[in-house]
């Protein structure tokens, strides 16, 4: 029994097995203030824990098990509420992306390396109503994009303004997509009408590489690796940004049934 020191603390390997945590781990989570030993003796340093705080011990590695960071876990033991509803997010986050990799997976399998047909295009200056979202990674352009069409058709038409089936929209991203990018939602928009508030410009007109996707969107970046090697194959240089321009009405089409046309603005080398 040490001098001073309760019968049932235990030292720190004893209790490393106890709570099924390393002593490495326990040392860590000292110096975070996560799980503080019940006593350090003064001249050799000992870790000494009861045998209540197990249970702690166990929960850290249950967490630690979910994935949990230790940021949170700390929130978790001090009773915060909700404090594990930013994890779950997080993690449906990816099982979405995880899902869509799957997916995208499955139709190399199916259909092999991506090979749309590509065809030049001679595309006419257009006058659109653009709005911009911020993507903070390459997995957030997806929502970036539909929060950016959003926002574009609630300016121009109101909340119960026309779908895509009956107005041009047009999504714009750079060619290189770094770890966070600005994307454009842009509406054609016709003679006299008015951008509701959104910005006005002209979309550039030139000769594209266009090729027609049909699926869904979050497969569309195997047409853009086909029109890509297609640029490649005969070297020419691309001008971003990559126009989508949206042919079908999500609300009303199939996700395997959408039509958007990918193009990509030719620059001779």
């Amino acid at each position: 029994m040490l001098v001073g020191v309760d019968e049932e603390l235990l030292p720190i390997g004893q209790f490393a097995r106890l709570g099924r945590l390393s002593v490495k781990q326990l040392r860590h989570y000292d110096e975070l203030g996560l799980l503080r030993p019940a006593h350090v003796d003064a001249e050799t340093g000992y870790r000494y824990y009861r045998p209540s705080q197990a249970r702690v011990a166990l929960s850290i590695g249950l967490l630690r098990s979910l994935d949990v960071p230790l940021a949170v876990v700390a929130e978790v033991l001090s009773g915060a509420v909700g404090a594990l509803e930013g994890v779950r997010e997080g993690l449906e986050a990816e099982l979405a992306r995880r899902r869509r990799t799957l997916a995208s997976l499955e139709r190399v399998m199916a259909h092999g390396l991506p090979a749309a047909p590509v065809r030049v295009v001679d595309e006419p200056a257009r006058r659109v109503a653009v709005v911009r979202e911020r993507a903070a990674w390459q997995e957030d352009v997806g929502r970036a994009t539909s929060a950016a069409l959003a926002r574009l058709l609630e300016r121009v038409y109101g909340v119960s303004g026309p779908g895509g089936a009956s107005v041009r929209l047009i999504g714009l991203f750079p060619v290189d997509l770094d770890e966070a990018v600005d994307v454009e939602a842009a509406l054609v928009l016709g003679d006299g009408e008015s951008g509701g508030g959104a910005e006005v410009r002209v979309l550039p007109g030139g000769r594209f590489a266009c090729a027609t996707h049909v699926g869904p969107y979050d497969q569309i970046s195997l047409t853009v690796h086909a029109v890509l090697a297609w640029c490649g194959e005969r070297r020419c240089a691309v001008r971003g940004p990559i126009r989508e321009v949206y042919v079908s009405d999500p609300a009303v089409t199939s996700p395997d049934e959408l039509v958007t046309h990918l193009m990509i603005c030719l620059e001779e080398s």
